[in-house]
């Protein structure tokens, strides 16, 4: 199978930069001050709630959120699209099956919150479930291969 992937240096980047804004978001949890961060950013499209409808404009906004939320998924994408040092048949399946899982869940999950989860709570779960398919895809794909490669040691 003849994937396009990145090489495997680029999956220590991606975990720095997952480190970063895990870090980063439990400070912002911690000390909301943080979120007080404002720089002006173009924006195509503002709608405001009791206000009016923007296009193609400079915005001042909360700057911490949005190099969060990139930094988080491009360091997602890096550890999940980088080849593992021995990219053989077995990797190529279980990365296949791993987002099969991810996006399968995800969805579960998404059904689950149009079911009960209502108000700006719901607002809250959709922009978490923006991650969940990177999130879940990186926890299944490490753990089955830490699982095998435990599994390997002791057969030896």
């Amino acid at each position: 199978m003849n994937t396009l992937l990145l090489p495997h240096r680029f999956k220590k980047v991606g975990w720095l930069l997952l480190a970063i804004t895990t870090i980063l978001y439990i400070l912002t949890i911690v000390n909301n001050d943080l979120t007080d961060w404002k720089a002006p950013v173009f924006a195509i499209c503002i709608d405001e709630l009791l206000g009016e409808h923007k296009w193609f404009v400079w915005q001042d906004t909360e700057i911490i959120q949005t190099v969060m939320g990139v930094l988080f998924i491009v360091g997602g994408l890096l550890v999940s699209f980088s080849k593992e040092p021995i990219e053989d048949e077995f990797i190529g399946k279980l990365r296949l099956s791993s987002w099969m899982w991810a996006v399968g869940l995800n969805y579960i999950l998404l059904i689950f919150a149009f079911l009960f989860v209502y108000g700006t709570a719901f607002l809250s779960v959709m922009i978490y479930g923006m991650f969940t398919v990177l999130i879940i895809f990186i926890l299944r794909f490490n753990f089955i291969l830490f699982q095998n490669k435990r599994q390997t040691k002791h057969e030896e």
